[in-house]
């Protein structure tokens, strides 16, 4: 009987955690085998169907979760967790700034609170090549990656001048039905530093940033593909704790069989 009631109790938990604030909408995502751009000991990666946030998370989700979870909030955060600029256009530990919008995607968090608030969600960071994979999407068709628009658009990002309070949704909605993957904010991935840019293998430990450029050809499945060598260089000059104005996140959920 106590081990019946302690499972309900479980299920309980588990289903207010998920419920104690608001979750973005998701969308599955059919998985496949395909080349990223970085080389692997084997060249194409296969991808497991799964889910995906529409949209990054907002200024508006996060503040219910920092309520709910006192110890993400900015005066209460650990440095090992977060550095100094963990939240700082906040006004204050549960206030935005009077210019944020509440429906802009968070920025300024750390790979460790990124992480967590998925976890409590039931949910999970996208891996580097999930993330590359629908992000190789353009309106019409999954691998838009030799298209020239496709590529042009993302530049064209890349070289703005960034406000950094532009609302989800106010970029394209890709083949996946997932907004915003270029265009407003980079986004955390869970194994960020996990392909670095500085040569021929994934385990190499150079970290000389001379080679975040030019050499991070090397190894290149896509030489054209300059967007995601920024992507790639972005991911290897980060740390767990760093907390960037134009950084933020979303969510993906394995798809049970």
């Amino acid at each position: 009987m106590k081990t019946i009631l302690r499972l309900i109790m479980s299920v309980l938990f588990t289903s207010y955690l998920t419920t104690a604030f608001c979750q973005s909408e998701m969308v599955p995502i059919k998985g496949s085998v395909y080349t990223p751009l970085y080389g692997r000991d084997s060249m194409q990666v296969t991808i497991s169907d799964f889910e995906m946030d529409v949209y990054p998370v907002t200024n508006k989700e996060f503040l219910q979760f920092v309520k709910k979870y006192p110890k993400w909030q900015r005066s209460k955060v650990k440095r090992l967790f977060a550095d100094n600029n963990y939240l700082i256009n906040w006004k204050s530990d549960t206030e935005l700034s009077s210019g944020q919008s509440l429906n802009a995607p968070v920025t300024n968090v750390s790979w460790f609170v990124a992480n967590d608030y998925c976890k409590c969600l039931g949910k999970r960071l996208p891996t580097v090549d999930e993330w590359e994979y629908v992000a190789m999407a353009d309106q019409d068709i999954a691998d838009a990656r030799t298209k020239a628009s496709y590529n042009e658009y993302i530049l064209s990002w890349y070289e703005k001048p960034k406000t950094f309070n532009n609302e989800i949704g106010s970029t394209f909605k890709n083949y996946w039905n997932v907004y915003d993957l270029h265009g407003l904010v980079w986004e955390w991935t869970s194994d960020f530093n996990s392909v670095l840019v500085s040569g021929e293998s994934r385990k190499d430990v150079d970290t000389d940033t001379n080679l975040f450029c030019g050499s991070a050809a090397i190894g290149a499945t896509d030489l054209m593909n300059y967007a995601a060598f920024m992507r790639y260089a972005i991911r290897g000059s980060l740390k767990a704790k760093y907390s960037m104005k134009n950084l933020g996140f979303r969510c993906v959920k394995d798809i049970s069989e």
